[in-house]
């Protein structure tokens, strides 16, 4: 394990995380600590584990955190650390394998791809070992890893993790050529409504949009974009994880990856939304605005993305966490996944017997919610 991401190179980091998922490359991992957002004053300690070979190339590595809190990491288990402590337990410190403040799912068993398939099942099982090994031996009350891939829950399940499933919302692209094609596939009243609220967001309030990417980004969008993010933290009740310094080194590392959606009225910007974009998908992350305009909420996170993922050819867009309303937008329920290690057998069982009821719990809430999808019935 290493404490620094800057005490593992570059190169060595990315080849194993790949170039498809923005938020596992070692510039937004790296920005997050140079930043102070990860660190002793934050509860999120950096414990990446590697594994090399015998002449110390990296061959496969995973993103882990020693946590003192649950904050930031919204697979929730607040629950489960009242139950633990009420029987006499220490729930933290605990483990956590994730990108901090992000709940976008990703690989975090990151095996380098030049490898054969069966070494890399081998890989990909020894990162999860390794890590329960060490929640084991610091005699930790829990591990988890969040926002993993549907492929990686096999590996997580030979380690003896539990699997635990969640709900997103995700706009498909269907081989639309333009957000009219989108519309095509709605329901007539529901096509509609969506016209109306477009219109009254951006025609009727005077508004004008841009997709700002790249050098394009300059600071005074930097300055606009935070300040809207700690409003919405301040609205919300929530804690601002990010600070300006995390923004300023995403634009210095990453602004070809970053698309801001800025609204201006009477040449002020009054609000904005960040977008990242990775190899098939756009990933909507902050909002904020200063003046309240009916929908620009809804115009800003799910029309211009769809409009944004139709001209870059991208298969989804993934609009962050929880929000029922997204469905009226064309963004469906679909299931995430995490996989938790549990060492006390006792609390492993009660863990267990709530996961099952929950993993009902949720498929049906699917199935239900599916049942409010806008596209028309063929």
């Amino acid at each position: 394990m290493v404490e620094r991401l800057a005490d593992v190179p570059r190169a060595h980091w990315d080849a194993c995380a790949g170039s498809d998922n923005p938020f596992l490359s070692y510039d937004f991992l790296s920005s997050l600590e140079d930043s102070g957002c990860v660190g002793p004053s934050t509860g999120w300690l950096p414990r990446a584990v590697l594994i090399r070979d015998e002449g110390g190339a990296l061959l496969a590595c995973a993103p882990l955190y020693l946590k003192g809190n649950s904050m930031g990491e919204y697979v929730f288990d607040w629950g489960w650390a009242e139950a633990y402590e009420r029987a006499g337990g220490q729930y933290y410190p605990k483990l956590v394998c994730a990108v901090p403040f992000t709940p976008v799912t990703g690989p975090r068993l990151m095996v380098r791809p030049d490898l054969s398939a069966p070494l890399t099942t081998v890989l990909k099982r020894q990162l999860a070992e390794t890590m329960a090994g060490a929640a084991n031996a610091a005699k930790l009350s829990s591990l988890h890893a969040n926002f993993i891939p549907q492929d990686d829950i096999q590996a997580f399940r030979d380690a003896d993790y539990l699997p635990r499933i969640g709900l997103q919302y995700h706009w498909e692209n269907n081989g639309y050529g333009c957000y009219d094609d989108f519309l095509g596939q709605l329901t007539s009243r529901k096509r509609k409504a969506l016209k109306k609220e477009r219109r009254a967001a951006v025609h009727d309030s005077g508004v004008t949009i841009q997709h700002l990417s790249g050098d394009a980004i300059q600071a005074h969008h930097w300055d606009a974009l935070y300040g809207f993010y700690q409003d919405t933290s301040a609205r919300k009740r929530g804690q601002a994880y990010l600070n300006r310094d995390f923004f300023a080194l995403l634009g210095e590392r990453m602004a070809d990856r970053v698309i801001l959606v800025m609204a201006s009225l009477d040449g002020e910007i009054i609000a904005g939304a960040l977008n990242l974009i990775g190899k098939d998908a756009l990933y909507g992350r902050y909002w904020g605005c200063k003046t309240d305009i009916r929908y620009l909420h809804f115009e800003l996170c799910y029309h211009q993305a769809i409009d944004i993922a139709i001209e870059r050819g991208l298969a989804r867009v993934e609009a962050g966490a929880q929000g029922e309303h997204k469905i009226a937008r064309g963004y469906l329920p679909v299931l995430t996944h995490s996989a938790h290690f549990i060492p006390d057998p006792n609390f492993r069982a009660g863990i267990k017997q709530f996961l099952d009821h929950e993993h009902r719990a949720i498929n049906h809430e699917r199935q239900i919610l599916l049942g409010e999808s806008p596209y028309r019935q063929e």
